[in-house]
């Protein structure tokens, strides 16, 4: 049985015990992760090619989110279409000339092998994300090369590697200018977040303060520009490691809908919406939530704005992830779970192999 959650603190040891299988440390590897996904792909022994199609990213959940953080990241620099393929079909306008990418932690998600098959018949050139598995298999015979991933990881916790396969998959294929550079400074910075956020950071450390104002709430996680993916990312995270419904939208769109939903958001439940600011956005965006937070403020359970960060595109969005991924492990602690397990997506998949 879990754990008051009045009794429940966020110090070292109460961390510890509400998470045997070390989900925070997987967390906190983030830095180290995007140090050596630049190695592995340089092992797969990748020479660059041009992509006149522009690059697909195929993946979902955890293997998927890592292909639209680096489209944020590439963002209007790309010199051709990127495109993520989150589904059993590629775009339509996927042809020969294109590159399909093929992110899957295990190995065996349907979807992505779905994909890989009909980047086959298309003729499109293939490059496989994965620590083996049917689809590592598949590559093997094709001779399709492939960017190993580190094991013993849960999916949404190995993004650092899909994440830097996506950004260097696309340079590779002429489809964006390559950021070695800029992820060597953003491992460095996030090194730094992580001895300030870990377990034995103070109560009021960002990620902890942030998990208690979102206790007893279920999470509204609003975007903007290129911190809309990271609001999915945030939502995912709270699915799964905090086993709590959440939800995300992003500006300026949510006000042209979602708004209205807040009328009398009080007396459906508590809700609160976190705003993922960003330095780059666009002047009216800064304003909408600036005033979106006001109009909704009387029916929220709690409204927060998520600070500008400072650096590169690169260092923001993933000090963002970061401080998700730290917030959601935090609030699983308070609501004591087990962030690790996700007993209902591995019944769902057992029931669709059988």
């Amino acid at each position: 049985m879990s754990r008051p959650t009045d009794e429940l603190t966020l110090d070292q040891a109460t961390i510890r015990a509400a998470d045997p299988r070390e989900m925070l440390a997987d967390v906190l590897s983030l830095p180290d992760q995007l140090r050596d996904a630049a190695w592995k792909v340089e092992s797969a022994g990748l020479t660059p090619w041009e992509s006149p199609g522009g690059l697909v990213i195929a993946g979902m959940g955890g293997s998927g989110i890592g292909g639209a953080l680096a489209m944020e990241a590439i963002g209007d620099t790309a010199s051709r279409p990127i495109s993520l393929a989150r589904g059993y079909e590629l775009p339509s306008w996927t042809t020969a000339d294109s590159t399909v990418l093929c992110t899957s932690y295990s190995g065996s998600t349907e979807e992505t092998l779905a994909c890989y098959e009909a980047a086959g018949v298309i003729g499109a050139r293939r490059v496989v994300a994965t620590t083996g598995g049917e689809l590592g298999e598949l590559a093997r015979r094709d001779g399709v090369p492939v960017i190993p991933i580190a094991g013993g990881l849960q999916p949404r916790a190995a993004l650092g590697y899909v994440f830097v396969a996506a950004l260097e998959v696309a340079a590779l294929a002429g489809v964006a200018p390559r950021r070695t550079i800029e992820i060597d400074v953003a491992a460095a910075h996030l090194e730094q977040l992580v001895g300030e956020w870990g377990p034995g950071a103070p109560s009021d450390a960002e990620p902890k303060a942030l998990a208690r104002q979102l206790l007893g709430t279920i999470p509204l996680i609003y975007g903007a520009g290129p911190t809309s993916a990271v609001a999915y990312r945030w939502k995912c995270q709270f699915n799964e490691n905090a086993k709590l419904h959440a939800f995300s939208h992003s500006l300026p769109e949510l006000d042209h809908n979602e708004l209205m939903g807040w009328e009398r958001a009080a007396e459906s439940a508590a809700f609160a919406a976190v705003f993922l600011d960003d330095p780059d956005l666009h002047p009216r965006l800064a304003q909408r939530i600036a005033i979106t937070r006001d109009l909704i403020d009387d029916q929220a359970q709690a409204t927060i704005v998520v600070g500008q960060r400072s650096g590169t595109t690169l260092e923001r969005l993933l000090s963002l992830v970061l401080l998700g991924d730290l917030a959601s492990v935090y609030l699983a602690v308070l609501r004591g779970q087990d962030p690790s397990p996700i007993a209902g997506i591995d019944a769902l998949k057992r029931a669709l192999s059988a």
